[in-house]
């Protein structure tokens, strides 16, 4: 396997809008592969693949509780809100507040093609929600209402 480049804050595909997989092949496969590798590697509980530099929606998350890769994932429902701490491998030593969903409701394929139907709280809703940001070119400092370094 491999360890990608993780893209920094300035780099314009972190901005711009992930485009849906229309197929998932191979490519895919071996794409959500090394996104795991590289997460793991950056001691990361989340990543989007515009972060590695790929402009398609699939991100992959793990809390702690098992790898979770996602493609096309949507937020289908989502209630309460919480504030909570948030950091991004691609804004290294930089963390804020950020007012996120406490619950949300999470669609999205598997590797295999199979629909998945994720109702998350806690880190895990935090991190599903941060990583979906990244498909829409969103930051989490530009969600956050106080940042600071760490």
């Amino acid at each position: 396997m491999a360890v990608l480049e993780i893209r920094k804050a300035g780099d314009k595909i972190l901005k711009e809008k992930a485009q849906p997989v229309l197929k998932i092949d191979k490519r895919v496969k071996k794409l959500l592969d090394y996104m795991a590798e590289t997460m793991v590697n950056a001691d990361g509980v989340g990543l989007a693949a515009p972060q590695v530099g790929v402009s398609l929606r699939i991100i992959i998350v793990d809390v702690g509780e098992g790898l979770i890769e996602l493609i096309n994932p949507v937020i289908t429902a989502c209630e309460g809100c919480e504030l909570g701490n948030e950091g991004c491998l691609s804004i290294p030593g930089v963390f804020g507040e950020v007012e996120r969903f406490a619950e949300v409701t999470v669609e999205g394929l598997n590797r295999f093609g199979k629909r998945v139907h994720i109702i998350a709280t806690g880190l895990l809703g935090r991190a599903l929600q941060h990583e979906i940001d990244h498909l829409e070119g969103i930051l989490f400092i530009e969600r956050a209402q106080t940042i600071h370094k760490g």
